[in-house]
């Protein structure tokens, strides 16, 4: 008996030494195979310098808030996840995120190395709760050189859209295509980066604000680039098939928008010549991430950001090192997980302010065919669009209520509302009340 005891406990001691434990656990919302792979090698990378070894584990975007409640529960957690913006103040609040931990990291790295933006919208109190990491802005894409030859201002404002909108509209050309089908989370991002260019704000600090002049001008301003748009329920998949027919000088888009303009991806070509591999498109093509109206003369920019968060149940030091390293000397491998869509909101470093904001702009972009973005777009073009991080917001990030006001977005009664208003269905002064009425409910 006792030498079966020996046998047995030698081979769970040849299992234990034989098997390779991770000393930290990450999640990750990148599950896509491309993505889990560059992100793997990341790791090794990191192993490799650091000794430190990372299980980089794919945890569905949809799934991450209970995944995390429920290893919050069981105190499981792992020591670092990526995660989006909605999550970072509620996992501060309910002690998922270690603030502390992050806050160290952000300074460590340098808080003018960041996006402004990027910072105040993690900021729980005077600490930055979560690092972030990186992010895009939604954009204006419009036809620089149609605007040229009718001497018209880029689109930067109300005013300045409206003009071109006037001054461009023709039999064969829309003056602007808006996003008017209301089940789409599409028209609800757009609504809220018009309306957030006015400087409206649906909630505060405990619940929602009653709407006046802002929102008024805001609709009117929405009225007339929905008017100057072809009929019917209009999304994404229109407005990028127009512009890219030359059928409209004016759309809202996201940055993934960038290497298709260019003829890089053949599931959405260019059809402005009969080259769908050609960059004429991409080389006519200029991009506003802040506009401005009446109401907020500085404007906004509508930005979707994610971030490292150092999790309570984590090993401290080891998280750290992993997260210095991705932000820093494996920084560029971060941001070419998907470089058109992952903008660097740490622009650079001690030595150069913006290293990486070079690097980025060097990393290939494409699908069928690749090439770099400063291959395709001017030294301004890509400061421009990189410097809407810095004006970056969202509602209810500041407020504290980013809950409270994804509840009211989700709920889509202001694309339906802005859509009775656009069909002459009600006035704008109805259209307002019934926006307050609506609110109300989520105090």
């Amino acid at each position: 008996m006792f030498k079966k005891t020996l046998i047995l406990l030698s081979a769970v001691a040849f299992f234990i030494n034989n098997v390779a434990f991770a000393d930290i656990k990450f999640w990750t919302t990148e599950t896509q195979p491309a993505r889990m792979a560059k992100q793997e090698d990341m790791a090794k990378a990191f192993e490799a310098k650091t000794g430190i070894a990372v299980e980089v584990i794919p945890i569905d975007e949809k799934e991450l808030g209970k995944r995390a409640t429920a290893a919050a529960a069981a105190g499981d957690l792992p020591d670092v996840i990526y995660h989006t913006l909605q999550y970072v103040l509620p996992w501060a609040e309910a002690g998922i995120l270690d603030v502390d931990a992050n806050n160290d990291v952000v300074k460590e790295l340098g808080k003018k190395t960041f996006a402004p933006g990027a910072l105040n919208m993690a900021k729980k109190g005077t600490k930055i709760a979560a690092v972030p990491v990186d992010g895009w802005t939604q954009m204006i894409v419009y036809r620089k050189d149609l605007f040229k030859k009718a001497g018209l201002e880029p689109p930067t404002s109300y005013e300045n859209i409206v003009k071109a909108v006037e001054a461009l509209s023709s039999d064969d050309m829309f003056g602007f295509v808006a996003a008017t089908k209301t089940d789409e989370n599409f028209m609800s991002q757009v609504l809220e980066h018009v309306l957030l260019a006015n400087g409206v704000n649906v909630v505060k600090k405990g619940g929602v604000q009653n709407q006046g002049w802002k929102l008024k001008r805001a609709l009117e301003f929405y009225k007339t680039i929905a008017k100057a748009s072809p009929e019917g329920e209009l999304y994404w998949k229109q407005s990028r098939e127009l512009y890219f027919a030359g059928k409209t000088p004016m759309i809202i888009w996201s940055p993934f928008i960038m290497d298709e303009l260019a003829g890089l991806r053949d599931s959405a070509p260019p059809t402005i010549n009969n080259d769908p591999t050609s960059s004429e498109l991409a080389s006519k093509t200029g991009f506003i991430t802040n506009f401005s109206g009446p109401g907020n003369k500085k404007g906004a920019a509508w930005a979707d950001v994610r971030y490292f968060g150092i999790t309570a149940d984590a090993d401290t030091d080891e998280a750290k090192q992993f997260i210095m390293y991705s932000m820093d000397e494996g920084y560029t491998s971060t941001l070419s997980i998907a470089p058109e869509g992952k903008f660097p909101v740490r622009r650079g470093n001690s030595t150069d302010p913006e290293a990486f904001t070079k690097a980025w702009s060097k990393l290939p972009v494409g699908v069928d065919r690749k090439a770099a973005l400063t291959d395709l777009y001017s030294a301004d073009v890509i400061n421009n669009i990189v410097a809407g991080l810095d004006t970056a917001s969202r509602w209810g990030v500041k407020e504290g209520e980013l809950s409270r006001a994804s509840k009211i977005i989700n709920s889509q009664f202001l694309n339906r509302i802005t859509r009775l208003y656009i069909d002459d269905q009600i006035d704008v002064d109805e259209a307002v009340d019934m926006i307050n009425t609506a609110l109300k409910q989520f105090n």
